[in-house]
C-alpha cells in the first residue's frame, strides 16, 4: 500500500518540505536534496547511464508545490527547474534512503571535481572534451 501524506508543508525559511503521514513519522526533505534527486528527464536522463550530475544547488529553494492528481506533487524551484513529478512512492523512498543517496551524491561530486556551491552569476563554463581517435 502506498503511504500518502495527509499534509505537506513547505518551510521556506529552512528550505525544507515536510511530509506528514497518519501512520508513520513525518519526513523532512531539504530543497537541495529534492532538486538534486528530481525525477525529471533533465536530471535522470532518458535511460540508464544518462543521468546528469546536478551541481551548484546548495542554495536552491522551492518556490511552489502543486498537487498532481492523487498520486504526486510537482515542485517548482527558484533555479527555474519545474519538470519533476514526485510520486508518493518516490518521496517515501527519498525519505527512507536520504543518508545513503546523499553520500553517493557527494562522492560523485568529488569524483567530478564539482561543487554544491553555485557559480557566480557572471561566470560561464564550457567543457571541451578532447577528440578521441
Amino acid at each position: 500500500m502506498v503511504a500518502i501524506p495527509t499534509d505537506i508543508k513547505l518551510h521556506r525559511k529552512s528550505a525544507t518540505l515536510e511530509l506528514i503521514y497518519a501512520e508513520r513519522e513525518p519526513i523532512n526533505l531539504r530543497a537541495e536534496f529534492l532538486r538534486v534527486f528530481s525525477p525529471s528527464a533533465e536530471v535522470r536522463g532518458h535511460g540508464k547511464g544518462q543521468e546528469v550530475l546536478q551541481t551548484g544547488k546548495l542554495h536552491v529553494a522551492i518556490k511552489h508545490v502543486e498537487p498532481v492528481g492523487n498520486y504526486a506533487i510537482k515542485l517548482s524551484f527558484d533555479d527555474g527547474h519545474n519538470s519533476g513529478i514526485y510520486s508518493w512512492d518516490y518521496l517515501l523512498d527519498l525519505g527512507e534512503n536520504e543518508g545513503s543517496l546523499w553520500q553517493d551524491y557527494l562522492a560523485k561530486l568529488q569524483v567530478a571535481g564539482a561543487t554544491r556551491e553555485p557559480l557566480p552569476p557572471d561566470t560561464q563554463v564550457i567543457q571541451i572534451k578532447p577528440a578521441t581517435e
